[in-house]
């Protein structure tokens, strides 16, 4: 009896195919490296023929200007990677709430589409057909000249209840920090844990026995209990700082400008015509025995939106979603148009000053690559968890 003997693997013989691919990839890092080394050093040659100074220096030099928004406080001699983080925090703040409310309203607006009103249908459609084909630079112009012209001045503001709305913006009461406010925080955070792992409780239990459980308003008053709860342990203090009017503007309390407003409505009512689309688009492409299988069981057209059409349709919404959400945070950078100071117009005024135009440009990309890279990672790691596994 013969036996057949086969032969011996060569890892590092050119007819691997593992072996090739690895030679070809490394050959095309080199290239790209190469590449842009060679264009770096071009770049320094040329700039230096012209007299033109570059490098990284001058972040640590005084800016010498002024940041009217900042979530911290800035001295025009600070430094310029300060002025600079200020844009970046500017920036992530628009991103972050832009992305949360352009989540909320688009959901709305897609789920609305489905509305056996017909108003709320035609509304939804219209919605949807305004806003998406009108540019989105025109509507940050529409919002801040609103903020701007129309509005009332800030001697003469609207009052809705303890809010002030006026050309200066929009002033709202803050409470005034302390123990129970801390407290509260941690409250809320512990409960952020326990909603979690009782959300996975409800949907598993949901899956075994067909009865519904609350995921959507159980964690919420878990987590606005364990808030109040706090605030009372820590003495449940009442203290808010209330804006009142002054003679020439609002002073006190807490202020949102007219440019961040102007950017934030402006993004989050164009972006979330698109995502409303894309829900539509998944909820229709749920298979209608799905619908028909829910209103068996009993579940009324809430439920079953809730528990068994959304939960399926985000395979198809998340993907797309994703490329809004990184639409939204490239879009921000419009917002030098209008005075908002993100991270573009503090670049823009280095530039001016430094004339470091290359290292100015250069902060822009990071801020927006990281960004969009975060966003993206962030994205699929919950496509990954919301995706149907298979049996």
């Amino acid at each position: 009896m013969s036996t057949s003997h086969k032969p011996p693997k060569q890892p590092w013989s050119w007819r691997s195919q593992a072996f090739r691919g690895l030679i070809y990839q490394v050959i095309t890092v080199a290239v790209i490296v190469a590449t842009v080394l060679y264009l770096a050093h071009n770049t320094r040659v040329n700039m230096s023929a012209r007299g033109i100074q570059s490098g990284w220096d001058f972040m640590l030099g005084g800016a010498g200007f002024d940041i009217g928004e900042s979530l911290f406080a800035f001295d025009s001699a600070e430094p310029y990677w300060k002025a600079y983080l200020i844009g970046f925090t500017n920036t992530l703040r628009v991103a972050v709430l832009g992305i949360i409310l352009t989540t909320v309203l688009g959901t709305l607006i897609g789920v609305g589409r489905f509305s056996r009103n017909a108003l709320v249908r035609g509304l939804c459609v219209s919605y949807v057909e305004f806003f998406r084909n009108i540019p989105v630079l025109l509507q940050l112009l529409m919002w801040y000249l609103m903020f701007t012209e129309v509005l009332p001045e800030s001697a003469d503001p609207l009052v809705f209840g303890p809010l002030f709305l006026s050309k200066g913006g929009l002033n709202f009461p803050v409470p005034v920090w302390g123990t129970g406010q801390l407290f509260a925080g941690i409250g809320m955070a512990i409960a952020l844990i326990v909603a979690f792992f009782y959300r996975r409780h409800a949907i598993r239990s949901f899956e075994q026995t067909g009865v519904p459980k609350s995921t959507f308003w159980a964690p919420v008053g878990i987590i606005l209990g364990f808030g109040v709860l706090g605030w009372l342990i820590g003495g449940a203090p009442m203290d808010f700082d209330r804006p009142i009017k002054g003679e020439f503007a609002i002073e006190n309390g807490g202020a949102l400008t007219p440019e961040f407003l102007s950017v934030l409505l402006g993004l989050t009512v164009y972006t979330a015509a698109f995502v409303a689309e894309v829900v539509r688009g998944g909820i229709q492409s749920v298979a209608l025995g799905q619908t028909e299988a829910a209103a068996a069981l009993g579940l009324s057209r809430g439920q079953t939106m809730r528990l068994v059409t959304l939960p399926q349709a985000l395979r198809v919404i998340i993907p797309p979603v994703t490329n809004q959400y990184l639409n939204l945070t490239k879009n921000s950078s419009l917002a030098v148009a209008i005075g908002y100071p993100d991270v573009v117009s503090i670049a823009n005024t280095a530039i001016n000053q430094t004339g470091r135009a290359v290292e100015c440009i250069a902060v822009i990309m990071l801020v927006y690559l990281s960004t969009s890279l975060f966003t993206s990672i962030s994205m699929n790691w919950y496509n990954n968890r919301a995706a149907i596994k298979e049996r």
